[in-house]
């Protein structure tokens, strides 16, 4: 096959005239932090995945972090994930002060073994983080009885999720605290930010009070005309508020939020019918539980079939002017969790066994169908070429 000249990213925003727009007049509206703009977003948000309240900020780790300190997380506890996941995941555990516990995966979906949750619970367990790997949703029914059982805080990791659905409800729609994120490769992007959903009042109000600050919860409005200077700090707060510029890039993409689902779907499906046919390389199979975002195309190369490994295999891709990534180089592999908590080799068998042999293929609405061929043709290509 001829190899193309322009290299294609493994990501690209999708985005038109309307993000311009918007941005540009919040630009003229003089106000470029948060305000009225952020709070739109925040109402958008919230109701599109079917949750009481939303508090926009400028990541999902911030997401994440504000939800466990304002359910009083810290020193002496215990928070069971995944190591399947980014370092953010696990770093606002760390940086509450309690102890990450982590639970081997199924390496065919990449998905937190939830059979192997309970004996990993102690007294001094008080919450669970489900990470929806690629965006596929984790076995939600099981995991909030076992949260419910032993009293657990649910927190849903949901940066892959956003429309994700488990038995068809939205991700978000169930009541558990969740945290997603519009990171440049997410599917819909403000270029940095994330959103904490949840039905809780009380987790609501504490999380928008420590998301700027920890100043009282109308302090964000001091410099406009019906604000007032004087403020409380509540609580140690952090500065994780998202800003109306950013908010108004993900209103305009939530607006074409659908568009991108279908693109993003029809793609991953062009890359299955595909992919059925190549000996060696499989890829995330539908594990049945409801709708996937498609955030991921994770295909899983099979080392006895092919004379190269998966990084060899990633080089050759980069040959073609195709680029790549892995998600994600699991936690228990990281010099820090090692040092500090223990891991090591062997620890989590099926975690080591996805990790060794996946790659996550270009998928996004800004690419084009021709694209989507011309990386398949790679694989087969490379498949072919290494087959032993």
């Amino acid at each position: 096959m001829n190899k193309r000249d322009e290299f294609l990213p493994y990501c690209r925003p999708y985005f038109d005239d309307d993000e311009l727009n918007r941005v540009a007049d919040v630009l003229k509206s003089g106000w470029w932090t948060k305000g009225s703009v952020t709070r739109e977003f925040e109402k958008v948000f919230a109701e599109y995945v079917g949750a009481k309240y939303a508090v926009a900020v400028n990541s999902c780790t911030a997401a994440m972090h504000i939800a466990l300190v304002a359910k009083g997380i810290g020193e002496g506890d215990e928070v069971i994930s995944t190591p399947m996941t980014f370092c953010s995941t696990i770093n606002t555990i760390v940086h509450t002060g309690a102890k990450p516990v982590l639970v081997d995966i199924d390496s065919k979906t990449g998905l937190i073994d939830v059979d192997k949750i309970e004996a990993a619970i102690t007294e001094k367990t008080k919450a669970i983080v489900p990470v929806h790997y690629a965006g596929q949703s984790c076995d939600m029914d099981k995991i909030n009885a076992i949260a419910e059982k032993y009293g657990l805080f649910v927190l849903e990791d949901c940066a892959h999720a956003l429309s994700t659905e488990y038995k068809g409800k939205k991700i978000g729609s169930m009541g558990n605290a969740c945290a997603y994120s519009f990171y440049v490769t997410k599917n819909i992007s403000t270029a940095e930010g994330g959103m904490l959903t949840t039905d809780d009042e009380e987790l609501y109000e504490k999380a928008s009070v420590l998301s700027l600050h920890g100043m009282s919860k109308n302090a964000w409005s001091r410099y406009g005309t019906k604000g007032d200077w004087k403020y409380e700090v509540c609580d140690p707060g952090f500065k994780y508020n998202l800003t109306d510029i950013a908010a108004a890039l993900g209103i305009a993409q939530m607006n074409k939020l659908d568009e991108m689902q279908d693109i993003r779907t029809e793609y991953a499906e062009i890359y299955n019918k595909a992919f059925d046919k190549i000996d060696g390389i499989t890829y995330l199979k539908d594990n049945g539980l409801g709708k996937n975002s498609a955030h991921l195309y994770v295909i899983q190369i099979d080392k006895n079939k092919f004379d190269i490994d998966r990084d060899t295999f990633i080089e050759l891709l980069k040959e073609y002017n195709i680029g790549t990534s892995v998600h994600f180089i699991p936690i228990c592999m990281h010099p820090y969790y090692i040092n500090n908590f223990g891991y090591k080799k062997g620890d989590f068998p099926e975690t080591e066994k996805m990790f060794e042999g996946i790659i996550s293929l270009p998928l996004y609405p800004s690419m084009t169908r021709e694209d989507v061929m011309y990386v398949i043709e790679a694989v087969r290509e490379i498949a072919r070429e290494h087959a032993k």
